[in-house]
């Protein structure tokens, strides 16, 4: 199958690229940013000798004539008003931005005005683990955040077994990575490097994108405390979670059952850690109780799991094929 990518300048775009090239079912026959009039060797020095194209200055009507399927790894706002002449088109896309994640008003509450309200509701959330029937028949795939990514699977298993009347706690690191290539003060290696902040705290967009799907998903509200924090690493992400039982429970049970059959979530015996995540796809979660206290561990890489491979993942089910068809499995360590 032919695809797109847009938005190929950005740490995603390049990942999309990286992952695609070797992909056995997909072509990449376009790729595109804002401006175009450059090979991607040029745009992504380390794509030397890998692939030659030339970057394209990006154009619904070029897409659909050359391919089935397009990665959006744009902005939000910018993404939707794409999407919705590619669909018109008649092109599925995967969106990597948030235009198509929340419902429309939690959206225009936290985002901006919404410019297609027709497509929205159509939208598919992907998370494979969740959705993986209703992306087999999806045309538009909302890909999740990376901290949604991976709070929603360490929390999900649990929230039929947490007091409703309790607050949620989600304490959550990201490598640098995950801010983009934009230059910005709390990003300059001066200030990051050997230092850790929160960011946001309580107040950060992903926070109500957790709040909704678990709504969503399990028929719950709860309320969900997020604190983001930016850690001197490339890429990365961990995730604590805690939060108050109904009763003493056997936690470990509950999460085996929940991904008995998950190709890309482990369970592992001992807290996680990032660098055994990073370079694929899976998300890596431990859990422990103390009484009613419940704490869940999980890490992913930002980049993929967070956003890039799973996009590809989602592709692979809207077209049929298997969900793990290309997707990276090992980890760069050390």
């Amino acid at each position: 199958m032919n695809i797109a990518i847009i938005g190929a300048s950005g740490y995603t775009g390049l990942e999309l690229i990286k992952i695609l090239i070797n992909h056995p079912k997909f072509n990449i026959t376009y790729i595109a940013n804002s401006t175009g009039e450059i090979n991607v060797q040029e745009l992504h020095p380390c794509l030397k000798d890998v692939i030659n194209i030339t970057v394209e200055n990006a154009d619904a009507k070029e897409v659909s004539k050359v391919a089935d399927l397009a990665f959006l790894a744009l902005p939000h706002k910018t993404s939707m008003a794409f999407a919705k002449e590619l669909l018109k088109e008649g092109v599925k896309v995967v969106d990597l931005s948030a235009d198509y994640r929340l419902e429309l008003d939690t959206y225009e509450k936290h985002y901006c005005a919404h410019e297609d309200k027709e497509n929205i509701n159509d939208a598919v959330y992907g998370l494979p683990e969740y959705y993986k029937q209703n992306l087999k028949e999806a045309i538009l795939v909302a890909n999740p955040g990376c901290y949604p990514t991976a709070s929603l699977l360490a929390l999900l298993p649990f929230v039929d077994f947490i007091q409703e009347e309790t607050p949620i706690f989600i304490d959550s690191k990201s490598g640098v990575s995950g801010a983009g290539k934009k230059l910005a003060e709390t990003t300059h290696f001066c200030h990051i490097n050997e230092n850790i902040h929160a960011y946001n705290p309580l107040a950060h967009r992903h926070m109500p994108e957790i709040e909704e799907k678990v709504r969503l998903v399990k028929n719950k509200e709860f309320s969900i405390n997020f604190v983001p924090h930016l850690i001197p690493v490339t890429r990365g992400m961990l995730v604590s979670v805690y939060a108050t039982l109904k009763e003493e429970i056997d936690v470990e049970s509950i999460l085996e059952e929940a991904y008995k059959n998950s190709e890309f979530v482990r369970i592992r015996k001992t807290p996680v850690d990032i660098k055994s995540t990073a370079g694929t796809n899976f998300c890596d979660i431990f859990v422990k109780r103390n009484g009613k206290a419940l704490f869940i561990n999980s890490s992913i890489d930002n980049l993929l799991r967070g956003a890039s491979s799973q996009a590809v993942v989602n592709a692979n089910l809207m077209c049929g094929y298997e969900e793990g068809l290309g997707i990276p499995k090992i980890a760069y360590v050390p």
